[in-house]
């Protein structure tokens, strides 16, 4: 740590862990302690007068309910420090099962090192933190940068200015705008694995989520309409005509929602699966299209 206060900060620590206990943070001793390394690595030139005014900035906001991730501008997402920011949805780690269940079916398909790459895309990309997962799960099983290419979209700026930093690496694509629209015509037909985690909570349900959530992320990124499934029905009704044969749309939603979006799915002619990870509380859909 660069900043003038003592090390260990035992006393430090243990002061803004007990206000962050009692405004209801769960890891509040985990959270105390990335809040000073935050400041730490940001206001070093300061001195020890900045670096506890920033210090007591971000504590003020966090027991207010400011996100973490936010404060941080990083949220851990599948191994990697994914970049985000205000008005930013914070990528949530349920949602590993959607980079995982992509790389399972890329994993699957014929691919020749010398032919076409996979295409990725991450529809409804927000940070892109599943683009960002899904690339860098490919590059530990050693697939070369000309062996994939990963495509994002969202209708935010702020976020796909976010996707763009965290796509850097493998030379994501990333545009704004609404769904596929986003896309160029180039990859109509060609894409291997689509991956949305499109708004999925009833509007009903929105004054039930965590303050921080429902105060703090747009609300078109939780906001999934009268049963949570109105995006997805849109998503659905283009998927054939981007999917490459053998392709698949990988979905995230809730446990009510899995019997009306298999019939969804089917009835636009895909071939859908309900998947489950119980240590991550998730549930997700994959929908392959037919082969011929």
């Amino acid at each position: 740590m660069t900043s003038a206060w003592p090390e260990p900060a035992e006393p430090l620590l243990a002061g803004i862990a007990a206000r962050l206990r009692a405004a209801g943070c769960v890891f509040a001793e985990e959270e105390a302690a990335l809040l000073v390394e935050a400041v730490s690595g940001r206001t070093a030139a300061g001195g020890a007068a900045a670096d506890a005014a920033e210090l007591e900035r971000l504590v003020a906001l966090r027991v207010a309910g400011e996100p973490l991730e936010h404060l941080l501008g990083w949220a851990e997402f599948a191994g990697l420090r994914i970049a985000v920011g205000p008005g930013v949805f914070v990528p949530r780690r349920r949602s590993e099962l959607l980079v995982r269940l992509a790389v399972e079916h890329l994993a699957g398909l014929a691919h020749d090192a010398g032919g076409a790459p996979a295409v990725v895309v991450d529809l409804c990309c927000g940070s892109g933190a599943l683009g960002a997962g899904i690339a860098s799960a490919l590059e530990a099983r050693g697939w070369g940068a000309d062996e994939f290419e990963v495509h994002a979209a969202d209708f935010a700026e702020a976020a796909t200015a976010c996707a763009r930093r965290n796509l850097a690496a493998w030379g994501g694509r990333v545009r704004t705008g609404d769904l596929y629209s986003a896309l160029p015509e180039g990859l109509r037909g060609r894409v291997n694995v689509l991956v949305a985690n499109a708004p999925y909570v009833p509007t009903g349900a929105l004054p039930l989520m965590p303050p921080e959530a429902r105060e703090h992320e747009p609300a078109l990124a939780l906001d999934g309409g009268a049963d949570g499934l109105d995006v997805h029905r849109r998503i659905a009704a283009g998927a054939h005509e981007w999917l490459a044969p053998g392709g698949a749309l990988l979905i995230e939603l809730g446990e009510r929602q899995v019997t009306d979006a298999l019939a969804l799915l089917t009835g636009v002619g895909l071939r859908p699966r309900a998947e489950e990870d119980d240590e991550l509380g998730a549930l997700a859909i994959v929908a392959t299209a037919p082969r011929e």
